[in-house]
């Protein structure tokens, strides 16, 4: 497969053109105003629903991006259950979302960053190999990492910058 990019044919592997898809999402959630964070759902090779970081938005907690795909895709699919369902994020999933990753029986999980905060698809914890649990699916990382990683070093360095102007302009205003 390939693509074309500013008139350059990109040759590009399925994960990484899904991948694309879900970096855009990501770009969506920071327009929001959200940390970028984007996922997609993919079953039988189409992406049947998107998602991207919402919690301060929704005042939800649970609004992370693979949530708010997993969520629309159970609504296409008129299931709980999304068996044979493909969620691909930017970021590694935290505890939250693989446990539901878990229930909704995903049999891939394909991201792009690691998250070593509160990573649980490797980097704390893997519950996809916790044997004692009952479902686990295939889990496929740093596909495109360099592009989800920039991403996110770029809003928060922005969100950096924007609080430090704020604290002058405050400053300057006492004065």
């Amino acid at each position: 497969m390939s693509t074309t990019i500013d008139n350059t044919e990109v040759p590009y592997n399925r994960d990484e053109l899904f991948m694309l898809e879900a970096i855009a999402q990501a770009k969506l959630a920071w327009q929001a105003g959200e940390v970028p964070v984007g996922a997609i759902v993919v079953k039988d090779g189409e992406i049947i629903a998107r998602g991207f970081n919402q919690p301060i938005a929704t005042h939800d907690p649970t609004a992370h991006a693979e949530v708010v795909a997993m969520r629309a895709a159970a609504e296409v699919l008129g299931n709980y259950r999304l068996p044979g369902c493909e969620l691909y994020v930017t970021l590694e999933p935290c505890v939250m979302c693989s446990g539901a990753l878990m229930h909704a029986r995903f049999s891939r999980i394909v991201f792009g960053a690691h998250d070593f905060k509160t990573g649980a698809c490797g980097s704390i914890v893997d519950l996809f190999k916790e044997e004692k649990l009952n479902h686990h699916a295939e889990v496929i990382s740093g596909v495109l990492a360099d592009d989800c990683v920039q991403l996110l070093k770029d809003f928060f360095a922005e969100r950096r910058r924007a609080a430090v102007e704020s604290r002058i302009q405050s400053d300057n205003l006492g004065e």
